[in-house]
């Protein structure tokens, strides 16, 4: 098995002070480890929502699935002069998504409905409020998963792009080698070769989290050397187990 001595994590660096497993990691076993984006989200513009057909107006209720989607939802009614009225009912993926809310709300003040994790986890919620016009900010990028999700749930509801995935430049980059790359999206696999298409793996280590990001590396033709498991769900454990049997 390589030893691995240097890792880039394709995520941002961590704010100071804030507890991150990769870092961690790398103080336990002496391993240069570094952080850089291969992915940027970028806003859309209020004229480009209204392309779209979309009056911000015209929905009782708001789909929420990130806390991109609630920034970039609240920046657009900003920017597009549209007041949230008091009453907008809003449904988040997740209780960490709604606790973001509040950021640009009175939370107690708000209708306010949440799932555990995933997008089914609405159902309940969205069967109580089918007379509502729902509205789901979401990026250029959107999963046939929530799609079909809001389909099957039977409400009417519309998506507008309210901000953009796109690859960040890393030409910086191309002479600096690494013994393990890690991704956490496809996007960042993606990114990965629209800035070096020649890109060959060789010895290089890589390590994935997640199904659909597994698959869009194996499609590009990488092996992917460490990823998470049922009984190892965490990825950075993932690869402190390698580094430990790699000694």
């Amino acid at each position: 098995m390589k030893k691995i001595k240097s890792i880039l994590i394709s995520q941002p660096e961590p704010q100071k002070g804030e507890p991150n497993p990769f870092v961690e990691l790398g103080k336990k076993y002496k391993v240069k480890v570094d952080f850089r984006p291969f992915i940027e989200v970028v806003g859309v513009s209020g004229r480009e929502v209204r392309k779209q057909k979309i009056d911000l107006s015209a929905f009782s209720a708001v789909i929420l699935t990130s806390r991109n989607a609630v920034d970039h939802y609240f920046r657009l009614a900003k920017e597009m002069r549209f007041t949230v009225p008091d009453d907008m009912k809003y449904f988040c993926q997740s209780e960490a998504i709604a606790h973001y809310l509040q950021r640009y709300i009175v939370y107690r003040k708000r209708k306010i409905y949440f799932g555990a994790k995933t997008i089914t986890d609405l159902y309940p919620f969205l069967k109580k409020h089918p007379a509502e016009q729902y509205l789901l900010p979401s990026s250029n990028l959107l999963n046939d998963i929530t799609i079909q999700a809001l389909d099957e749930a039977s409400i009417d509801w519309k998506r507008s792009i309210m901000y953009e995935t796109v690859s960040m430049d890393l030409s910086d980059l191309k002479d600096i080698k690494y013994d393990l790359l890690v991704f956490f999206s496809p996007q960042g696999i993606t990114s990965l070769f629209e800035n070096f298409p020649d890109f060959e793996q060789n010895d290089t280590l890589i390590a994935t989290f997640g199904n659909t990001t597994k698959e869009i590396a194996e499609e590009k033709g990488l092996k992917i050397n460490i990823l998470p498991s049922k009984e190892v769900p965490s990825l950075s454990t993932a690869i402190e187990n390698y580094i430990e049997s790699s000694k």
